[in-house]
């Protein structure tokens, strides 16, 4: 297994990078294409994926990124390319932070990412990272109880998808929620 690539980047797609390492070029799925510039020294943390019909490297800035997306991956109906994705529109500690915080919203907002799979995200990992169960319902009961004072579904979702208070309770959220909804 590859553990990491050393080398220029060489070419920037629009999914991928190709990283030169002593004038051999790596094809890597990366989030954050971005980050990534022609001739740029760089470290690559990597994740090969072989399955019956394909083989590819995915590729990972830092070694917090390559961590939450081994976890991702362990989710059921999660699969690397829908993980790198969601990866691309969010960071690893927000997405900690939204697992520790029971926040659906947050999580169902990523790319290729919806409610259940959200669900499923904090049932399946939260005793990982905070070593105590997930409540998936918890932003959906503040939802409901936002939406009979009144307030709109998208705003709602949009306020919500903001707030990452791991260990709040539902009260907690509710008042964080009202004063940006305001």
């Amino acid at each position: 297994m590859i553990y990491f690539l050393r080398g220029k980047v060489a070419l920037v797609n629009t999914e991928s990078v190709v990283i030169d390492v002593r004038d051999v070029g790596y094809e890597l799925l990366v989030s954050h294409i971005d980050e990534y510039h022609i001739d740029e020294e760089v470290l690559v943390y990597t994740y090969n994926v072989v399955r019956e019909d394909e083989n590819y490297l995915i590729g990972f800035k830092t070694k917090e990124e390559k961590d939450v997306f081994l976890s991702l991956i362990k989710v059921k109906g999660l699969g690397p390319k829908t993980v790198i994705n969601a990866l691309s529109a969010t960071t690893p500690n927000e997405v900690i932070s939204a697992i520790a915080s029971n926040n659906v919203a947050f999580l169902k907002k990523l790319p290729g990412l919806g409610a259940k799979a959200a669900g499923q995200i904090i049932l399946d990992l939260k005793g990982e990272i905070t070593g105590s169960k997930g409540n998936p319902k918890q932003y959906e009961e503040v939802y409901d109880a936002l939406k009979s004072l009144g307030f709109k579904g998208a705003a709602i979702d949009r306020v919500l998808a903001t707030i990452n208070e791991p260990g709040a309770t539902n009260e907690d959220i509710l008042r964080i929620a009202l004063r940006k909804l305001k």
